[in-house]
């Protein structure tokens, strides 16, 4: 390595001396100057734009620190090469990775007038590129693209060292793919397709003169911006390619008389321009959390911005078109309330749509935000908001799960005082320790599963979770994604007290529709590299987290409220199934409704001006005040966005419970069921089918009696109290 970098050094002394005793340099110092600089350059990738797919393979979104696509040689029409080396390099199959004569001509030039020339190869230009791709400081940056003999001569040392290693049609490629061509573009191919809509394999003579133009001062000569300067550099190289017989005088003087023919494309960087902005964010913020880009959140950054990724994702833009209506009918931007959609695939745990009133963008005074209310925070930043009863499915799928039939019946006389430190048990072991009174609007009497579900009946669940405990129901949250914490351990978990995300609702309702499978919900289903090799391959980690029949019965069960109870109004043309929900004060509306091949949860939160939650009541939303509830207005925009996809969404029926089959032996999970000395005698189950009407209340209507939430009022939706 020292007597390579020594004849290195020696050779290029020899080149330069009458040059170097010109300027008042001596050979022993060119030499040794040389053998001081390292001889190698590490060649790393330049940094690529990364494509983000929908679940059809069509492109959704880019991601690029420099707007990039490298392609082989073979790849670029043969009339490029020959232009950009006419232009730049006329003789570089001739030489080695110094051209003397241009070189000499540099120096002698730069010598009399005081500035830096051109005269450096294609070699040495690439290494230039290189040097000033990989720095990442402010001192690299400079030394870099310094107006110095030294530069030159370390450029010179390390092309030499470059063509050692490399073929000329490898370095031509290389120079290629890394030069910039202005306005954004760089390498061959993007510069083809930004300037001229074609690939860098279809240019012809005007185009590939054009931009070979470009490189040598990609600003100056911008043709979006100086045509005319940009035209006479282009006929400056058609001029140098008759000269060099590579095209025929007649044929470079009829182009010189056109126009440039440009057809400009300009591609958006990140998601705010995009079909689907939201879900593209929370593409972007799912794979920063993913150590397979990186080990660190700057790495991550790094790769999903140069890394050239291919990444498919599981967005379906029919069912984003369908949800963007939806939300967009029912609440305006600026209305103080937050519109929220999610879509789910149960038995994948692909996330299909997210879609939420406020637009994407700085302008807060027209209701734009950054802020991503639909998914969990450490994807969005928001905080969430309480779902209110649509929180009981735990409770009652925990009941389910530990054996208890249906036909399980309590007395729901209202109102009802919460028994204190005897039943209630939290995941510490602890009973609960308080004071509380529940009331329900649908009257007084016993409730079956069937009857207490659909109805909505308060008193009914806080019974059934006395037998549950608390921790049961909690911890199946936490097993579908729910974050749960500790504190909201407490009699009232059952009525929505959790701080939550439409897509949380979503995924979770989506095990039911699975037939009791949960797989985590994810908008990536593949990342690739530039290589094509798999860098992340996503299929939902799914897990059985009850068995089919007690999801069948639940599933069964909740088809009531679409059949004949509050979410009557909000049927399908396929079987589904779904639970309402409102807060404390009508502070958020909701709706979590399936398909066996959908799940889709739709809620609508009340904000006040500085983003913190406030009651939905008596506001003007969407140009009129609304009725509060679940079914009444939340249900209505869960089913305009699923009645838009019913030609798309299967026509397949729920399976029929096997009542003689509830409880988790079969999971493994689950002690069989013991009822407990408090429960009366049960009444047997409703067969499948009309139940009597409960009348035209909806239980979650505020003020129906649900128990004001023990904890202070979370942040809620606005989370940052400026949106």
């Amino acid at each position: 390595m020292v007597l390579v970098s020594a004849f290195c050094g020696v050779l290029v002394a020899g080149l330069l001396l009458p040059v170097a005793s010109f300027v008042g340099l001596s050979a022993r110092n060119v030499a040794t100057g040389f053998e001081n600089l390292p001889l190698d350059l590490e060649q790393e990738p330049t940094p690529q734009r990364t494509t983000v797919l929908d679940s059809r393979g069509r492109p959704l979104a880019y991601f690029y620190n420099q707007n990039r696509t490298d392609i082989p040689l073979e790849d670029v029409a043969p009339v490029m090469q020959e232009a950009i080396l006419a232009i730049e390099d006329a003789r570089f199959y001739e030489h080695g990775a110094i051209d003397v004569r241009g070189t000499l001509r540099a120096f002698i030039n730069n010598a009399a007038d005081g500035a830096t020339q051109g005269g450096s190869s294609i070699t040495q230009q690439l290494v230039k590129q290189i040097l000033v791709t990989q720095a990442e400081t402010r001192a690299e940056r400079a030394e870099a693209t310094e107006t110095s003999y030294s530069r030159k001569l370390r450029e010179l040392q390390f092309a030499m060292a470059y063509e050692r290693e490399y073929s000329k049609d490898q370095i031509l490629e290389s120079y290629l793919n890394i030069a910039y061509f202005g306005d954004s573009a760089y390498g061959i191919q993007e510069a083809a397709q930004h300037y001229f809509s074609v690939d860098a394999a279809d240019l012809n003579v005007k185009q590939a003169a054009t931009l070979s133009g470009l490189v040598q001062n990609p600003s100056a000569y911008n043709p979006t911006r100086f045509p005319d300067a940009a035209i006479t550099r282009r006929n400056i190289v058609l001029a140098r390619m008759a000269q060099l017989d590579l095209i025929r005088e007649q044929r470079a003087e009829r182009i010189i008389r056109s126009d440039l023919g440009l057809e400009v494309r300009q591609l958006p960087n990140g998601c705010v321009s995009t079909d689907a902005p939201f879900f593209c964010s929370y593409v972007q913020n799912f794979l920063l959390e993913d150590d397979a880009l990186g080990a660190t959140p700057r790495d991550r950054l790094r790769t999903l911005n140069e890394g050239g990724l291919t990444i498919s994702t599981t967005v379906d833009l029919r069912h984003q078109r369908a949800a963007d209506s939806a939300v967009q009918a029912t609440v305006d931007p600026t209305d103080l309330a937050i519109g929220s959609i999610s879509m789910v695939e149960p038995g994948s745990g692909e996330v299909k749509a997210i879609a939420q009133s406020r637009p994407m963008g700085n302008a807060r005074r027209d209701g734009e935000t950054y802020l991503n209310y639909s998914v969990p925070k450490i994807y969005g930043n928001a905080n969430g908001f309480q779902a209110g009863s649509t929180f009981k499915l735990f409770v009652l799928a925990s009941a389910l799960r530990q054996g208890a039939p249906p036909s399980t019946s309590f007395n729901t006389s209202s109102p009802y005082e919460l028994p204190s430190d005897t039943t209630y048990r939290d995941c510490a072991g602890n009973d609960w320790v308080g004071s509380d009174d529940v009331s329900n609007s649908t009257g007084d009497g016993y409730f079956d599963m069937y009857e207490g579900t659909q109805d909505s009946v308060n008193i009914y669940f806080m019974k059934l979770e006395q037998f549950t405990g608390i921790c049961k129901p909690a911890e199946l949250a936490r097993q579908m994604g729910l974050e749960v914490p500790t504190t909201d351990e407490v009699p009232t978990f059952a009525l929505g007290v959790t701080d939550v995300s439409s897509l949380d609702m979503a995924s979770a309702y989506a095990t039911f529709a699975a037939r009791g499978e949960f797989c985590a919900p994810h908008p990536v289903t593949q990342v690739l590299d530039s290589n094509g090799e798999t860098l992340i391959s996503n299929d939902g980690n799914c897990r059985r987290l009850m068995s089919r029949p007690v999801a069948d019965t639940i599933n069964d069960i909740l088809r009531g409220v679409q059949q004949f109870g509050f979410g009557v109004n909000n049927q399908l043309s396929v079987p589904s199934a779904a639970k309402t929900g409102t807060t404390q004060n009508g502070r958020t509306v909701a709706y979590a409704g399936y398909t066996p091949a959908l799940s889709t949860f739709a809620t609508i939160a009340g904000v006040d001006r500085a983003g913190n939650p406030a009651g939905l009541s008596g506001k003007v939303i969407g140009g009129s005040i609304r009725d509060i509830s679940g079914s009444g207005f939340a249900g209505p925009m869960w089913a305009q966005a699923m009645r838009a996809l019913e030609d798309v969404l299967p026509n397949r029926n729920f399976a029929a419970p096997d009542l003689s089959r509830l409880g988790d032996a079969d999971v493994g999970e689950e002690p069989p069921f013991v009822p407990p000395p408090f429960m009366p005698p049960a009444f047997p189950s409703p067969p499948p089918g009309p139940t009597p009407d409960p009348g035209p209340a909806d239980p979650d209507l505020p003020g129906d009696g649900s128990p004001d939430d023990p904890r202070p009022a979370p942040n809620g939706p606005g989370g940052q109290g400026n949106n």
